[in-house]
């Protein structure tokens, strides 16, 4: 902010021995004859792991876009699922041993959203099919010829911008052997290693371990029994006991079989919270707006000052601490002209007593909070929980705009969440480049913690043109802009009810990307109702999306809260 047949396989045939004098006979006469040749090998599929028996093993995805999947599957037990997003085609590529001066078919199944097969590196013309979709398996066929020094090329899937999911599996690369002879089955995996317990709350536990080679799956015990499975080598065990201990154990697993457990970790759900409770409930459709601790010309608030639009209060900003990770609350008193500490503090009983939720943001335009190791994890959690225990706050906001490490920021907010319980409410406000690709930081946080986020508020302004879901790029000020933006997160993991459009509430809020808020509210009828789009219509409607935020309560209150007056009612009249 300012400020299910068998899977085939292909293998060496037997050639075969004519016996006795026949044989000799023969022979004889196909040497008179001058037919006698070099004995050609069988064909074999040169591609591993054609069928994702063993994971991803032999095959990179871009963007971490690719996962093994139990269903659907052609055949065996597991198939490939790649999900396009932002920039991100979802490529899954293998490098193929060949044969130069040969030719080979190259096929695969597919299924789901548009699917490219095809083939780089070849020597002579490189190849490639593809089908706009389908509910069924379809086969997709080509053929290339190798060029005269070629020993190998890539063969890759790929999905299309904006599109589905694709499903993958049965890849074939077929002809003379290039030296990798086919494949066979896949082995009982080994026993995972490296069992560690992480982030727990009153009714969960983190757990974590080693990826084992040629697994699948994991299956995850608790005190002897299967508790849940996970394709990763990371799980969340739910519905525990609080303050309780367990036992757990990971095995692995693929088409061969199940490993032998690991060896057991002992693990103790958190206690019941102490702070200040669960606050009310968010609505499904809010309003979220940012209250300024400082006045930079707009309009000086008082907590009170308010309008009854915002259902979530972000009091920006907390400070950070010579302590890395920990933040600290100091009250602007003067800036805002004497508000009083016991003010302030009386003031948030006042809003949580009239339905709305206050919570403290960390970071902004000139905010220097820095977690990204495990002390400072657990510095920021427990700043931010003394924080909720002193002032009462319900929860915290996520603006940090000068980087933000996703692995230390989710370890954070989970054991944040672990003390707080489940009444926390978590809310981010990302910039739009944060938000192009799961793969980025940002989106990383938001789907590790998906389990306990509220909302991500992304900031449609400060940001120039940027790709929308579609692969095409608008530019700010539009409604295309906020819809095709908001459609990434929509269809990039994160639930309708936890996307919300970030925009500022008077030209004045930020450089660039001040849009009308009949502009708005557009968008908000395209994405949950599918009318007053502009040229980018989403291909399908979201109406639980969660609302919309506005930087900042004070730059409303100077335009005459004519953003509130408009987009609240619209918000709160979503289906």
């Amino acid at each position: 902010m300012e400020r299910s047949t068998g899977r085939s396989r292909r293998r060496r045939r037997s050639r075969p021995v004519l016996g006795g004098t026949l044989a000799v006979v023969a022979a004889a006469a196909l040497t008179v004859t001058g037919l006698v040749g070099t004995a050609q090998a069988a064909d074999v599929n040169n591609a591993k792991n054609a069928g994702f028996e063993s994971g991803l093993a032999n095959w990179t995805c871009s963007g971490g876009s690719g996962a093994a999947v139990s269903s659907p599957v052609r055949s065996g037990t597991s198939a490939l699922k790649a999900t396009p997003a932002g920039q991100d085609n979802a490529k899954c590529s293998q490098s193929v041993k060949v044969k130069p001066n040969s030719t080979y078919a190259l096929s695969s199944w597919v299924q789901g959203g548009y699917a490219y097969l095809g083939v780089t590196g070849s020597g002579t013309t490189d190849v490639s099919t593809w089908t706009p979709g389908s509910t069924t398996w379809t086969k997709l066929s080509t053929s290339f010829r190798t060029g005269a020094n070629t020993t190998s090329v890539t063969v890759y899937t790929h999905g299309w911008y904006g599109q589905a999911a694709y499903f993958a599996d049965d890849v074939e690369v077929t002809g003379p052997d290039g030296g990798g002879g086919g494949e066979e089955p896949p082995v009982v995996p080994a026993t995972p290693a490296g069992l560690t317990a992480g982030a727990t709350t009153t009714s969960s536990v983190a757990l974590s371990w080693n990826a084992v080679s040629g697994a699948t799956g994991y299956r995850v015990y608790r005190n002897g029994t299967q508790a849940t499975t996970a394709t990763g080598t990371s799980a969340t065990v739910t519905g525990l006991t609080a303050d309780t201990a367990y036992q757990f154990s990971v095995s692995a697993t693929n088409a061969a079989g199940e490993s032998a457990k690991s060896a057991a970790i002992t693990a103790r759900t958190a206690k019941q919270g102490t702070g200040p409770g669960p606050g009310p409930a968010v609505p499904k459709h809010a309003v979220t707006g940012y209250w300024q601790n400082f006045n930079n010309g707009a309009a000086v608030q008082k907590l009170t000052d308010v309008p009854a639009d915002y259902d979530i209060i972000a009091v920006s900003f907390a400070d950070a601490t010579p302590t890395q990770g920990a933040v600290t609350f100091n009250l602007d008193t003067a800036g805002l002209g004497g508000y009083t500490d016991a003010q302030f503090r009386s003031d948030i009983k006042t809003k949580q007593a009239q339905g709305k939720n206050v919570i403290i943001s960390i970071g902004g335009e000139l905010g220097t909070v820095r977690v990204d190791n495990d002390a400072s994890a657990t510095a920021f959690a427990n700043s931010v929980y003394a924080l909720m225990q002193d002032y009462g706050f319900n929860g915290v906001d996520i603006d940090l705009e000068n980087g933000l490490n996703a692995t230390y920021m989710t370890k954070a907010l989970r054991q944040l969440s672990a003390k707080a319980g489940s009444g926390l409410v978590i809310t981010m406000a990302p910039q739009t480049l944060d938000m192009q690709s799961t793969s980025g930081e940002y989106f990383k946080t938001a789907l590790n913690v998906k389990d306990i986020l509220t909302v991500v508020n992304m900031q449609y302004y400060n940001s120039g043109s940027m790709l929308g879901c579609d692969g095409k790029v608008y530019s700010q000020g539009s409604v295309d802009f906020l819809t095709a933006l908001a459609c990434i997160q929509l269809e990039g993991g994160l639930d309708p009810s936890q996307v919300g459009i970030g925009v500022p509430a008077s030209t004045r809020g930020a450089g660039s990307g001040y849009v009308a808020p009949s502009i708005v509210n557009a968008a908000l009828d395209c994405l949950t109702k599918g009318t007053n789009c502009g040229s980018f219509k989403p291909s399908k409607t979201y109406p639980s999306l969660r609302g919309a935020m506005t930087w900042s309560t004070n730059w409303d209150a100077t335009a005459g809260f004519a953003w509130s007056k408009a987009v609240g009612p619209h918000v709160r009249g979503l289906p």
